[in-house]
């Protein structure tokens, strides 16, 4: 009886520790093989009707993983993360215009109106996202990045448009 017990024992924190290794892998992934840096460049049709600039900044000074620096500028029909562009890695994380200023908090984006442009490609480095057809972009006044796994704020930046 003592003997299947422990082999029960056993077989249980074998299961429960895999699992627990498996998820923890999945979390650590991004932390320990984190994307090699991308260097995109903007076409020259790109560049010709610069709308808005802003800088990612650290929304959550006692949040150390979820931070962000580097500048965006704004464009007719691309959102452009510079080169200085980086974030804290994780999963999932997603480029976003909002229809708010001054996000802060993961709470200011409940029931407030975004555009996805699509997953970020790398952690650090300069990368492009065109912009759908038909955004009236003087309403999104914050480009963010956003962790849709976990609904949680990366970076917001604040756009200056350049033409008020």
């Amino acid at each position: 009886m003592r003997f299947w017990r422990g082999l029960a024992i056993f077989a249980l924190g074998g299961v429960l520790g895999t699992g627990l290794g498996v998820a923890l892998g999945f979390f650590l992934f991004p932390f320990v093989f984190p994307p090699a840096p991308t260097v995109e460049q903007l076409a020259e049709a790109d560049r010709s009707a610069l709308l808005a600039t802003g800088n990612f900044i650290h929304a959550d000074p006692s949040d150390p993983i979820h931070h962000g620096r580097g500048k965006v500028s704004v464009y007719d029909r691309t959102a452009f993360l510079e080169g200085d562009f980086e974030v804290g890695p994780g999963p999932n994380y997603h480029v976003y215009l909002v229809a708010k200023a001054l996000i802060r908090h993961s709470n200011d984006l409940r029931d407030t109106a975004h555009v996805d442009l699509g997953k970020l490609r790398s952690f650090k480095g300069s990368q492009r996202y065109p912009i759908p057809e038909g955004i009236d972009l003087k309403r999104y006044p914050s480009v963010v990045i956003w962790c849709e796994t976990f609904s949680v704020l990366i970076s917001p930046a604040d756009l200056r448009f350049v033409n008020p």
